[in-house]
């Protein structure tokens, strides 16, 4: 057999090599963080349910899913363990180490100094500006959309068991 023959061949068993191995520290990874957890925790399920770790068995954990609820999950069902500051923002909304740096509504005082920020923000205060928009055909519908409205208020109105049809 020639070496050209082979080749397919060599390629296709390294690349199924290659993707084994991928899966396995996959797997190890998973294995590892699932051994991580320790009571007080707080996990979600690849459910999506978010609970506290209350008890760590060989192949179960029991958790707190809320007050007086307790619920038994096989450790395979663990989808994540959460760090304590991921865990309370997701579950109690509580944010935690906020950065007190608030981005600017408007990008001119980015680049203007103090000074010219406070006078362009005075300037501005003095003259109001009108957002409406004034078209002269909207004052031309106006007339139409009364008519409109009056034409339907002219016609009886039907009540229930009344009708046209023949």
């Amino acid at each position: 057999m020639s070496l050209v023959t082979l080749l397919p061949f060599v390629v296709l068993i390294g690349a199924m090599f290659l993707m084994t191995r991928s899966a396995k520290k996959k797997q190890q990874a998973a294995a590892d963080m699932r051994n991580q957890m320790q009571p007080g925790s707080g996990i979600r399920t690849i459910g999506g349910m978010y609970a506290t770790v209350k008890e760590v068995n060989d192949d179960t954990i029991l958790v707190d899913a809320g007050p007086g609820v307790e619920l038994l999950f096989a450790k395979n069902a663990i989808g994540a363990v959460l760090t304590d500051d991921e865990y309370n923002r997701i579950v109690h909304g509580v944010e935690h180490d906020l950065k007190t740096d608030v981005v600017p509504d408007d990008a001119s005082s980015l680049t203007e100094t103090d000074e010219s920020a406070d006078e362009a923000a005075a300037a501005s205060d003095d003259k109001p500006v009108d957002l409406g928009k004034k078209d002269e055909s909207a004052d031309e519908a106006e007339p139409a959309a009364e008519a409109a409205e009056a034409k339907t208020d002219d016609e009886p109105k039907k009540t229930d068991g009344d009708s046209d049809a023949k």
